[in-house]
């Protein structure tokens, strides 16, 4: 899986050229280094790269090999890796029109769609979480993808700031979810150590801690509160989330 503290971030390299080559406005090469081969190809290989190996581990020769080419060649689409990182994170967005059925849902599936369509793109590309994307370099997914979005809260009343401000905390949460759960993963697989393993090892302590009196609340959850799935705890947090963006609405309605 490979780390996931941020080591990159969005625009590092030509933005120009990123932005043609997100928005094809530039012809692509007229020959390639073997048929049929094209830029969603090369990017779809960076993108399986980085999602068995982490994104560490890609480099433009990485994506020659998967692809059976000669590292120069890819060059032919792409200027270097920094370009074919903005194009990556676009890609795994996924086309605009797989939105086409959702749209006209009331807004709080809308936002759950959403929100758990974003879990499964950190989980399943964690090396998402090592892009700095506070400027987003917006290509036509990720901007489709925003608009979908702010579609979902129209007409309620809320402002421009704040539809905006709601997509931000709905985004930051899932996000900051997903990275303690990969985390958690990441810490297993590189220390040998289990879940079970480390816990015990801190009983004693902690028993006598709780016996001191010294910390009443923590003494007194009941054996369970530890015990939450994955699941449980997102979809927690994401309700009461939601709950509130309805509480913000509610106050607009009543003026």
């Amino acid at each position: 899986m490979g780390g996931i503290m941020t080591t990159d971030y969005a625009g590092s390299g030509d933005l120009t050229r990123s932005l043609e080559l997100l928005w094809k406005t530039k012809e692509p090469p007229t020959r390639g280094p073997r048929p049929g081969l094209d830029l969603e190809q090369v990017v779809a290989a960076a993108v399986r790269i980085a999602d068995r190996e982490g994104l560490a581990a890609l480099s433009m020769r990485k994506v020659a090999a998967e692809l059976g080419v000669g590292t120069m060649s890819l060059y032919r689409y792409v200027p270097g890796k920094s370009e074919l990182l903005d194009l990556m994170v676009d890609h795994v967005q996924g086309p605009v029109a797989d939105l086409a059925s959702r749209r006209g849902e009331d807004w709080r599936t809308t936002l759950e769609y959403i929100a758990r369509g974003s879990w499964e793109l950190y989980t399943g590309h964690p090396w998402l979480l090592q892009v700095n994307q506070s400027r987003p370099l917006l290509g036509p997914n990720a901007l489709g993808g925003f608009d979908f979005a702010l579609a979902a809260l129209d007409g309620l009343g809320l402002t421009g700031r704040q539809r905006v401000s709601v997509l931000v905390a709905l985004d930051g949460y899932v996000l900051g979810v997903a990275r303690t759960y990969l985390l958690q993963r990441q810490v297993i697989e590189q220390s040998g150590v289990s879940d079970e393993e480390f816990w015990q090892a801190q009983m004693p302590y902690l028993a006598r801690a709780m016996e001191s009196g010294d910390y009443p609340q923590v003494a007194g959850l009941d054996e369970d509160s530890f015990n939450a799935s994955e699941e449980y705890t997102f979809d927690l947090g994401l309700e009461v989330l939601l709950d509130g963006v309805a509480a913000l609405i509610a106050r607009k309605a009543a003026g």
